[in-house]
């Protein structure tokens, strides 16, 4: 999956932000396929359902859940909102994951993103009273792009182990996520209902876990 940031060179938003943002439009994403497999596009007698979006959900699904974050500002910014996908806005942070498809060939408007290196400023979540909150590990260091995808992998399978009824009051909360960048010693107090462990493909060598989900 491909999740865009977007990123203005003269404000930018916070790495929390855009983690939050990302997270929330990954599983945005992921509740529109499913809703729009479930219902017509339209309301007539030859509306039908649109299955392509969970068919390409489900595949990703079940061979990983690789999330590349990128980022773009200005028209790069608008052209990406003609790729499939779910925008979110959080705080001053914007993110759009996009409907999961082949790295190669990406689309021209993802292409001319730019991948690596994205730095923001450090910031403290604003979100309260979120049914969730993803726990960023202070024992690993990574950029705020690679910290984005984490969170979003959090959310993600934080939605995938919840029961119907907490997903429908978390989607009734607008799917919001509190992120926290954890001390050391919040880290080893608080165990996660969900931990991911990164495969070590990009920026860290070998395994590690990176982020936690409670709900």
């Amino acid at each position: 999956m491909q999740i865009a940031l977007r990123v203005e060179k003269s404000d930018p938003p916070s790495d929390i932000d855009a983690c939050e943002a990302a997270a929330r439009a990954c599983v945005g994403l992921i509740v529109e396929a499913e809703r729009r497999a479930a219902a017509p596009l339209a309301e007539s007698d030859e509306a039908v359902v649109d299955t392509s979006w969970l068919e390409a959900v489900d595949a990703w699904r079940g061979i990983a859940i690789r999330k590349i974050v990128r980022r773009a500002r200005g028209k790069r910014w608008d052209d990406a909102q003609t790729v499939p996908g779910f925008t979110c806005t959080q705080g001053r942070a914007e993110a759009r994951a996009f409907v999961p498809a082949p790295v190669k060939p990406l689309p021209p408007e993802l292409a001319k993103m730019q991948v690596e290196g994205t730095a923001l400023p450090e910031g403290e979540s604003t979100t309260e009273n979120a049914m969730v909150t993803v726990r960023i590990s202070p024992l690993v260091e990574m950029t705020s792009g690679k910290t984005a995808a984490q969170c979003a992998h959090a959310a993600q399978r934080a939605w995938e182990a919840m029961t119907p009824d907490e997903r429908s009051r978390w989607a009734n909360d607008g799917h919001r996520v509190r992120v926290v960048r954890d001390t050391e010693a919040a880290w080893a107090a608080h165990a996660g209902r969900v931990s991911i462990i990164d495969a070590g493909f990009t920026e860290l060598e070998g395994q590690h876990e990176t982020t936690r989900a409670n709900w």
